[in-house]
């Protein structure tokens, strides 16, 4: 009896283990890369079968978006059944503002089964100041943002001025903010945090050169002095005492 007991143990675990490597192989078998912009326009125009998906709030998609675009917010909650309206055996493309949102779709797409995903680098931001076309849908005209005068003049002050370049929707941006903020209280005599929202200045991160963020800039005394592409930790701010 206990040699029995011992041998549908076996067995049990056997079959247990052989659907773990079968979920394993099935993930592993997936395609799922972030790709750069021009490597991802060739590859979307070379795929007839593509899936193009804008995992953006419906606001931004009406903005401005990449031609034949899907828009499937993956933060509403309904997320996993707008997916599941999607052909799992044909290639999808994803895109959002930045990277980090459609980084995050195409990680629960390889998991939902999905075989062959793109990401797209640097999101919109990047495709835009690349260039490339977009279209626009049925959204408000939005105030055309700061001018590059406007900016210099901000700048151009005394002293120091940290700039970070920001969005709402920009999660390592909100991480940073209170740190920035802080600094910005603890140096109040010698430093001046100026805020700039990327979604209501396009124009101008696009005539800077801009294609992400968050984005640090610090200027002494009007001129730039230090620059920074993505988060960044207090210490590593260059504030003379």
């Amino acid at each position: 009896m206990r040699n029995l007991f011992s041998i549908a143990l076996l067995f049990v675990g056997t079959l247990f283990g052989a659907c773990q490597n079968t979920d394993s192989n099935a993930q592993s078998n997936t395609i799922k890369e972030t790709i750069p912009v021009d490597q991802f326009e060739k590859k979307l125009a070379a795929t007839p079968n593509a899936q193009l998906v804008d995992v953006r709030t419906a606001e931004e998609f009406a903005d401005g978006h990449l031609a034949n675009a899907v828009n499937m917010n993956v933060n509403r909650e309904d997320y996993k059944e707008m997916f599941g309206t999607l052909d799992k055996n044909k290639p999808v493309f994803l895109y959002c503002k930045a990277g980090s949102r459609s980084a995050n779709a195409a990680g629960i797409m390889a998991k939902m089964g999905f075989r062959e995903i793109y990401n797209l680098d640097g999101g919109i931001m990047k495709w835009d100041n690349a260039g490339k076309p977009i279209e626009t849908g049925n959204a408000k005209p939005k105030p055309a943002g700061m001018t590059m005068g406007e900016f210099d003049h901000l700048v151009s002050a005394k002293n120091y001025v940290l700039v970070d370049f920001n969005a709402p929707w920009c999660v390592p941006c909100q991480k940073m903010l209170p740190m920035l903020e802080s600094l910005a209280q603890k140096k109040k005599d010698k430093l001046t945090l100026l805020k700039i929202n990327a979604d209501d200045n396009k124009s101008l991160l696009k005539e800077k050169g801009i294609a992400g963020i968050p984005y640090l800039e610090l200027y002494k005394d009007g001129k730039l002095v230090w620059k920074h592409d993505g988060a960044v930790e207090e210490k590593d701010i260059p504030l003379n005492p």
